[in-house]
Formats: structure tokens, sequence, C-alpha cells
């Protein structure tokens, strides 16, 4: 007796669906894929209740006839390839022909479709893989597919599906990476009877992206080419200010095929390394065109993964694409790239601070309204620089002129700083000049010659001119373009991190004259005892003096030597928390720690030269817009923003 035997097409079609159909986003998939394969431009989906009880799929493509449109309910019936090697060189979404009959078993079907130069269409209508109804009808040129009640006849598949706002987000977000994906078509969804989804289809990849994303993200897209013999990348990445805190804003293409690969978003973190927080991810819209023979798509039942021929060779191109895009060029020192690369300012806090400015005003006493028209009549006086066509006005022109002539002393830190002279008619709120040191960690350039060469007029008006500090701890600054808020210490962290990074070898130490011994738990004196070599690179000398304890000899210049301790500890942990970490990321870890303290703290008072400093390096550094751990360096209100903050708008 046999107890082998052939299963019925119905049952067939139903296990199949279990691999094409999971959810309803992925009957979308496939319906929206076969419309994108017909050559359509103009793509339409409309789901109710998280496409669980209705969706429909309508195209403008090149439709199909009623003998085709009788096979392509049938399994493994399909346009696209004829023989297996033709899977080597597959150029449509779609190759296997089960989509439509594994939908159709588990839903109650509809089909209409039209060529152009038929008269009627054809319709067809299945009910949970029953025998199909085949009709004429009148119709458009083109395709649409209803699908009803899915899962009505599989009840065991349907009570694992999520809420519908769980369904329709995932139908959304898969219409999102389509239409990225296919800049030329214009989609549009609607959920309920409401557009969630509207691209132009005009073929611009940034009009898609401000579409969906809209304005304030588009302001924020880099444009990211790469090109190397058959490898061709393009497409957009965010500056590291606009994240989230999931991967749903990535979008991968290869060859127009969306997919989903670790290779490809390690690259991506890799080059944000150091630029965003850990939990944070930055938009990409990623287009890979590679040749069809170095790839498979045929190893995964919903074609969501790919294999390479040579996967590093693209791991490499994708990071160096999205770290050329994220650095600035090096085009006049670089100077106007960090106001280009600051994070902008939402509309959301523009009004809420208008509205505390407003109130602030209201509740200003009259001597303090008094000194406060004071100050501004006295702002009036200042004239502007002759010599240069910048639109901006320092406030405190005279007094920044004065500290220029400490130039050369403060040059030299060997040489006593000249007491500053003080003006009876400077508000006291004007942070002094140079009553405070600068600090070690604070590089000083060169003494400048007496006769300095004239600025080129683009330099002079991309400049960032210091205005003054508020609480201490942030640089208010301006240039030809608008006003910034910098962060003292997350702007020096960032200096002194790249900084560090450069140096191939070991940082300088200084020798302490009096050692330290630390004491450390067993766990951490083996941390220790493995990574010497790197603490040593990284300026920290320290030999075993006993069990679990440590001789400190040497320290970074940069690190005071009363503060040692807490580095290392800090040091210690970061290390803890990676996980088989690289020389490089142990190095990377301990260095971003390291800057974090030996950086300009929140609270410290800073003259005007300092400010310049720290701007000026902070211009000159390869990735200045964020600090190490993520936090943004620069915000920028620009001069409309500013005009909408004031309502000086519509005149």
């Amino acid at each position: 007796m046999s107890f082998v035997h052939v299963l019925d097409d119905n049952t067939i079609n139903k296990i199949a669906a279990g691999e094409v159909v999971e959810r309803p986003a992925s009957v979308i998939k496939e319906l929206v894929e076969n419309a994108i394969d017909a050559h359509a431009d103009r793509i339409q989906v409309e789901i109710a209740a998280g496409g669980t009880s209705f969706m429909r799929v309508s195209d403008n493509g090149i439709g199909m006839s009623r003998q085709d449109a009788e096979l392509a309910i049938l399994r493994h019936a399909t346009s696209k390839i004829v023989k297996v090697d033709d899977l080597l060189t597959i150029g449509t979404l779609g190759f296997r022909g089960e989509a439509l009959p594994s939908i159709a078993s588990v839903s109650r079907f509809t089909l209409t479709t039209r060529q152009a130069g038929d008269e009627l269409g054809t319709e067809i209508k299945i009910s949970g893989g029953s025998l199909p109804e085949v009709g004429e009808t009148g119709c458009g040129i083109g395709t649409t597919i209803r699908v009803e009640d899915l899962f009505f006849n599989t009840p065991a598949r349907k009570k694992f599906l999520k809420t519908n706002n769980t369904e329709g987000g995932k139908i959304n977000e898969f219409i999102v990476k389509l239409a990225i994906s296919n800049p030329q078509i214009a989609f549009k969804l609607i959920n309920n009877n409401k557009v969630a989804v509207s691209t132009p289809g005009n073929g611009d990849l940034k009009d898609t992206l401000q579409s969906i994303y809209g304005g304030t993200v588009g302001s924020a897209l880099l444009p990211l080419e790469f090109e190397d013999e058959d490898i061709r990348l393009s497409g957009f990445v965010t500056k590291p200010s606009a994240i989230r805190s999931s991967r749903s804003w990535q979008t991968f293409i290869v060859n127009g095929r969306i997919i989903a690969n670790r290779a490809i978003a390690k690259a991506i973190d890799n080059a944000y390394h150091a630029l965003i927080p850990k939990t944070g991810y930055p938009l990409v819209a990623l287009n890979i065109q590679v040749p069809q023979n170095t790839i498979d798509v045929n190893v995964h039942p919903q074609k969501s993964e790919m294999k390479f021929e040579d996967e590093g060779r693209v791991f490499k191109a994708v990071y160096k694409a999205v770290l050329d895009a994220i650095r600035p060029k090096d085009e006049v020192r670089q100077l106007g790239k960090l106001g280009n690369m600051a994070a902008g300012v939402e509309q959301a806090e523009i009004d809420r601070h208008v509205a505390h400015g407003m109130q602030d005003l209201h509740d200003m006493s009259p001597a303090a309204g008094k000194l406060y028209m004071e100050n501004l009549l006295a702002a009036k006086d200042v004239e502007r620089a002759s010599a240069s066509p910048a639109r901006y006005v320092p406030v405190y022109e005279e007094r920044r002129q004065a500290a220029m002539q400490w130039r050369e002393a403060a040059a030299r830190m060997d040489v006593p700083k000249p007491a500053e002279t003080e003006s009876e008619n400077v508000p006291e709120t004007v942070p002094e000049l140079v009553s405070v040191p600068v600090p070690e960690m604070m590089s000083v350039p060169e003494a400048v010659p007496e006769t300095m060469p004239v600025e080129n007029d683009r330099e002079q008006s991309c400049r960032m001119v210091p205005i003054g500090q508020v609480d201490n701890t942030y640089i208010i600054a301006q240039d030809a373009d608008g006003l910034y808020i910098v962060d003292q210490h997350a702007a020096h962290e960032r200096i002194l991190f790249d900084r560090f990074s450069a140096r191939a070898g070991e940082i300088p130490v200084q020798q302490l004259l009096v050692h330290l011994m630390l004491d450390f738990s067993s766990h951490e004196a083996e941390i220790i005892e493995d990574n010497l070599a790197m603490l040593k690179e990284l300026g920290f000398g320290m030999e075993p003096s006993g069990p679990k304890q440590f001789r400190l000899t040497e320290v970074p210049a940069d690190v005071p030597s009363g503060e040692a301790e807490d580095f290392i500890r800090e040091i210690l942990a970061s290390l803890e928390e990676l996980h088989k970490p690289s020389a490089a990321e142990l190095r990377q870890a301990a260095i971003a720690t390291a800057s974090c303290k030996a950086a300009i703290k929140a609270g410290f008072k800073l003259n005007f030269r300092q400010m310049e400093i720290l701007l000026a390096e902070l211009n000159d550094t390869a990735m200045p817009y964020t600090c190490p751990h993520g936090r943004p360096t620069i915000i920028k209100f620009s001069t409309d923003e500013l005009a909408k903050m004031f309502k000086r708008t519509g005149f």
C-alpha cells in the first residue's frame, strides 16, 4: 500500500501562499511589483481595515489579453522567464509565477485587465481557490486587482495578523520604499479613504523623498554618487542631525529591487560612526547598480534578500560613497560648510522661542527695559567693515578688534597677557575678552605677521564671527547666512576626537612626577592587562604593581592629571559595553571618552579670541556637525527663519 500521494492544486496553492502571502503587505508587494513589471507609470493602492478586508491595486500598464489573464492565475505561469538559465540575467521583480494563484487561494479575488487594442477587458473572479469565473467587462487600459476578506478560509493564519493600524503601517512602509525605488512612477496610497502617500512620479528622487517625508527632511538631504568599473551607486543620505530610532528610513535598492542586506547596513553604520547616537539611524535612499550575473535573487521566498558575488567589494563601495557624502568637501578650508551642516531648527521650536521671547519682553522691568534699549541703540552705532562684502555686523566689533591686538602675545604661551582695558560704554553682559586664560587643550595659531594678506571675498563672507556666550556654555556666532548657536563642549569634543584619531602613533603624553597607584576589580584588571598596548597608544602609561593594582606613570598631555583615574575608569566602562570589539573599535571608544573629558566644560567662560579659535578649528575638522557621541555641535537660524520668528514675512 502506498503512503505517498500527489496533493491537489488547491492544497498546493494554499501551502505556497504560506511563503508568498504572509500578511496584507505581502499581497500589496506582489501586486505592485507586477504593475511595475507591466511598465505602469501610475499606480494607485487602496486599502481598508489594514488590508484585511479590502485591497485594490490599479495601474495603467500594458494589461493582458483574455488568454494571458486565464494563464496568469495558474501556478508557475509567468512571462518573466522561460528556462532556468534566465535566472542569471533576471531583470524583472517577479519571475516565479506563484503570486496570483497563491493570493486567490486565500481571498476573494477579482482581476480586471485590458490591453490597448482590445475593445473590452477581461474579468476573472476566484473565491478561496475555487474554479475561476471568466467574463468580459468594460474597463480602462491596464490592470486592476481587488482582494477581499484575506485569509477568510484559513482562520489559523488570520489570527496571527496584528492590529489594523500595524498592518496598514506595514503597507504604508512598503509603498514608501517602492516609491523611492521608482521615482519615475506616480504612487498613491489611500488608507480608509484618506490619501496617505502621494508622489509626483517626475523621476526626481529628491522630489519623491520630499513628498514622502516633508520639506524639513528634504533640506537635510545630501547627494550620494559613486562609480567604479561595474558598480554604480546613487541616492541620498541625511545629515547626522536628521535621524530616527529604527531603520525604517533606510531603503536599499539593487538593480531596481528593494532588499535587506546586513553588509550594506553595516557599511552605513561604520560611515556614520561617532556622528550619531548608538540608537539612531539616518535616512538612506541607496540605489546600487551591479551586473545582473553577479547577484542571486532566488534565495528567499519573498525575494527580499540577495546574494552578491563579491559582498566585500559592495561593502567598501557603500562605505566610501556614504563617507564622501557626509564629509564636507575641502573647499577654501571648508569655509561655509560648517554652517551648511548645522542642525536646522524645527518650526515648532521657532514658535516656542517666539512665544518665550514675547513673554520675556512683556515681563521686563522698566529698568531692564531701559538698559535693553540702550544696548540696542549702542549696537546701531557699530560700522560695517568697509573692506568686506559680508552682510553681517559683529555687535561688539570694537571690543573684538581690541582683542585681535592680543593675538601675537596669546600665540606665545610663555608671554604674559596684557591687561584688559575696560570700556564704560560696553554693557556688563559682554564676555570679558582676555580675563580667562586659554586652556591648555585649546590650540592657538602661530603669531600673525603685522602685514596680513587680505582674505578673499568668499572666505570673508563665509567666516563665522562670535558675538558672545550664553550661560558660559553656548557660543553665539553669525555669518553672512544667519545666526548660529554652538555648544562649546560638544564642539571642542569633536575637535579633540578628530585630532586624536588622526594620530597614527601614540598621543603626546606628560610624565607624572608622582605616580598614581590605582586599584581595580578582577574583571577591570583583566581588561587592562589585555589592552595595555592600546592604553599606551592613547597616552596612559600603566605598569602592574601588584594583584589588581597598576601604577600610572604618564597621561595624555591634554588630560589634567587629577582626572586621569576617572578617564581610565570611563574608558574601561566603554570597553565593557562593546561585544568582541576590534582594535579599531577599542581605540575609537577610548578616544571618544578621552575627548569628552578633556574638552571645555559647560560653564567655562571664554573670551572672543578663544571663541574665534574654537570656531575656526571646528570648521577645519573633517566632520564638524556632531560630537563623537552623536549630539549636535551647532544649530543654525537662517535669515528666513529669523524673519519668520520676528513676523517680517510678507512685506
